[in-house]
């Protein structure tokens, strides 16, 4: 790792200024972070096309506005680029069990959608939604147990909107929380991805959003007491690590723009929905999932809401609603898909910085 490479050069350096001041640099997160976001880009710009041979085809999708346009392109090249954030951001961020732990789980939910995206039939819904709740489980368990290790008092807490001082959660209650919300994020990133550019880019801004909250504030200590939320001490390499997804993310889009020449499948979407969900949990306040994926979860969610309350309780609800939105906008509104992507991260972009406003400084 560069981290542990500096740590070992600035033992060696001696009188050696260069040598110093290049452990230095290696040591600085800021200098880390530039380096994770710029080397995702450029090696998943240079290396992703290369891959096009060796992923499956997409099948299309039932029910879809214009599935035709995706039929026969690459796709499931999440399992490209996911796996090369997790070797790079291996190699530029020193980490803990818990970020080893949350990498792993991470790229075992994108083999989950690259499977199911390489199958010629596909997967069944409820076996898929069995593998997604035996790795949320695992990352709530995972979550719970290492945040409760490094809390002095060995507790897990919540700092909330409108509560000035944080307040304990069991852990059962914080596994079921979490559990849910990473289910939530994963299926309604998945249900989102169907318009070329659009899932990346929510997703990428909910991401450098959130890497720029765990660096700026969550990790740094007189600005987290001075807005009265608990500091975190791995903030800095945990925004280190997500602008290094961010990055690849950046470089994949660099092909999906519209006209895309290659899909993320669920082995991506699966993936940045798992990834974006534990972000949240790491803040320590669930409501951040608003201020990341509010246009998500209505474009997604609200759609598995409908057919859930329809399949099991008989109970229809946005009659005349297509879901995924971006769909209902498309067919309804004559919405272009760039019309779509534009609109719908203006929207997300104007939630995000309301509620971040709210949950920072309204205690």
């Amino acid at each position: 790792m560069l981290y542990y490479l500096g740590g070992l050069l600035s033992e060696v350096a001696g009188s050696v200024s260069v040598l110093r001041g290049l452990s230095r640099l290696l040591q600085s997160y800021a200098v880390l972070i530039v380096l994770a976001l710029y080397a995702g880009f450029f090696i998943t710009w240079k290396f992703l096309p290369k891959f096009y041979r060796f992923l499956p085809t997409d099948r299309g999708r039932e029910f879809t506005i214009n599935a035709e346009a995706a039929k026969g392109k690459p796709t499931g090249s999440g399992v490209v680029f996911i796996t090369m954030f997790v070797v790079l951001a291996l190699l530029i961020v020193p980490m803990d069990l818990q970020q080893v732990g949350i990498l792993a789980l991470t790229w075992i939910m994108m083999l989950t959608g690259f499977l199911d995206d390489r199958s010629t039939k596909g997967w069944g819904e409820y076996l898929k939604a069995v593998l997604d709740l035996l790795v949320t489980v695992a990352a709530a368990c995972l979550l719970a147990y290492t945040i409760a290790r490094d809390d002095p008092e060995g507790k897990i807490r919540f700092w909330l909107p409108f509560i000035k001082n944080p307040i304990a959660v069991p852990s059962w209650l914080y596994i079921i929380i979490t559990t849910i919300l990473l289910w939530t994020s994963v299926n309604t990133t998945n249900c989102t991805d169907g318009v070329d550019g659009l899932s990346s880019s929510l997703v990428l801004f909910a991401l450098i959003t959130m890497a720029t909250v765990f660096y700026i504030v969550l990790g740094h200590t007189d600005i987290a007491s001075y807005l009265l939320v608990p500091h975190m001490h791995s903030g800095a390499s945990w925004a280190a690590i997500t602008f290094c997804l961010s990055g690849v993310l950046l470089g994949y889009l660099w092909h999906n723009a519209y006209p895309s020449k290659v899909l993320m499948g669920d082995a991506g979407s699966r993936a940045l929905g798992f990834y974006l969900g534990v972000m949240v949990m790491l803040s320590g306040n669930p409501f951040m999932f608003l201020a990341t994926s509010t246009i998500i979860f209505i474009n997604g969610g609200m759609g598995l809401l409908k057919v859930f309350l329809k399949r099991f309780f008989h109970i229809s609800i946005f009659k005349n609603v297509r879901f995924p939105l971006h769909d209902h906008m498309k067919k309804n509104h004559g919405w272009s898909p760039a019309q779509v992507l534009i609109k719908f991260l203006t929207l997300q972009v104007l939630v995000t910085i309301a509620v971040l406003g709210m949950l920072f400084k309204i205690r």
